[in-house]
């Protein structure tokens, strides 16, 4: 469904991505990893339509996205990893807008705006300014914006920022009907946990260069590693973050040089 292909981009002559290329397959969930500054940004951005890159191409069911941006655009769903709402409107009046932009008939914007609220539990707010709104209730409010009309291809980066346990626990369940219902799914996050329970495959960068594409499972017999976090470790040469932790410890306890 959704496939990349020798993706590159960078600026001021230095590589955010270097020959990226990935697909995704619809039914698919495909964990996309690695540290700060590792490309995960301008892949999305790319992606998304947002940003253009200097080679290789992004293709949806066969075409590329830049021959007809619009309509690509309407069939994908994107909660972004900073909530940036209206927040002067109420949560019903934010998906009301969005679905007037995805030209969904009024009717149906109402029903599936308060249906969703409600099943994501929001519907005692759903009149309340956003600006009111705690940080999770806005990532709610983002989830059900993607969902609402009934998207192909769905872009989550960092869905579960600001979540509480019940919520989180839904939304993981969510991804799997998701998945079984055909769409297609990139999931960009730091919790590397989520990560090895919920995606078919893993896809690890660092330094805008692709390190791995795999199953988790695939990833942590390969390297012989007990789980998805050691293996990122490894792939990505984290440093010994415990030996730092001792030195900031010890930097702590210094009172005089």
């Amino acid at each position: 469904m959704l496939e990349v292909k020798s993706l590159s981009k960078s600026y001021r002559g230095l590589p955010a991505v270097d020959n990226v290329s990935f697909r995704i397959r619809p039914g698919e969930i495909v964990g996309y990893v690695g540290p700060n500054g590792s490309g995960k940004s301008t892949t999305v951005k790319i992606v998304t339509g947002l940003l253009e890159q200097n080679a290789g191409v992004v293709l949806f069911e066969g075409q590329s996205i830049r021959h007809n941006l619009k309509a690509y655009r309407a069939a994908f769903g994107y909660v972004p990893e900073e909530a940036h709402v209206y927040t002067h409107l109420s949560a019903l009046e934010y998906l009301q807008l969005v679905g007037r932009l995805r030209n969904l008939p009024e009717d149906l914007i109402d029903f599936k705006a308060n249906k969703l609220l409600a099943l994501l539990d929001l519907a005692s707010w759903r009149y309340s300014p956003i600006s009111l709104y705690s940080k999770g209730m806005k990532q709610r409010v983002l989830i059900a914006a993607a969902l609402l009309h009934d998207p192909r291809l769905l872009i989550f980066d960092e869905p579960l920022s600001g979540l509480d346990v019940v919520s989180a626990r839904l939304f993981k369940d969510l991804l799997q009907q998701l998945a079984a219902q055909g769409k297609a799914i990139l999931y960009i996050s730091h919790v590397l946990e989520v990560v090895e329970l919920v995606c078919h495959r893993v896809i690890v960068i660092a330094k805008g260069k692709i390190l791995a594409d795999a199953p988790p499972a695939e990833l942590r017999t390969s390297l012989q590693l007990a789980n998805l976090e050691s293996v990122f470790a490894q792939l990505v040469q984290q440093q010994d973050t415990q030996s730092v932790a001792r030195e900031l410890v010890d930097t702590m306890a210094v009172d005089h040089v």
